[in-house]
């Protein structure tokens, strides 16, 4: 659940790095939020939930959209890429299972020109210090 925060609270941050752990951490969470709601739809019958884009489903997706982005071009700078390779997930299919592939790969060693990698910092997103 840190890391849903963690992602939250930089929502609008489009520069730096993102490790996997963060990027699918949060894709996990929203999931399960999204589920959830899903049902609070039908058994609301809100305007929408029939259809299966029921109306607290929408807010809530719109209210992560600026997020999801955010991690996710954050998840390409770990990897080496620029943001803009979010593009490509607008190509039915093709550019799904490109990103995908993207965002499952490891973080690059070292710096590179987004920043640090965030794996090789002294302080982990747990709160706890490597040694």
């Amino acid at each position: 659940m840190n890391w849903y925060l963690h992602v939250l609270k930089n929502y609008a941050v489009f520069k730096g790095r993102a490790r996997r752990k963060e990027y699918w951490y949060f894709f996990l969470i929203n999931l399960i939020i999204s589920i959830v709601l899903g049902y609070v739809d039908s058994a609301l019958g809100t305007p929408g939930a029939a259809e299966g884009a029921g109306a607290i489903g929408a807010v809530y997706s719109l209210i992560v959209l600026v997020p999801a982005i955010a991690v996710g071009v954050r998840r390409l700078h770990d990897t080496g890429r620029t943001g803009w390779w979010m593009l490509i997930g607008l190509i039915p299919l093709i550019g799904v299972l490109v990103l995908l592939y993207f965002f499952v790969l490891d973080s690059n060693p070292g710096s590179n020109e987004y920043g640090p990698n965030p794996k090789e910092s002294n302080h982990n997103q747990e709160g706890s210090f490597k040694v």
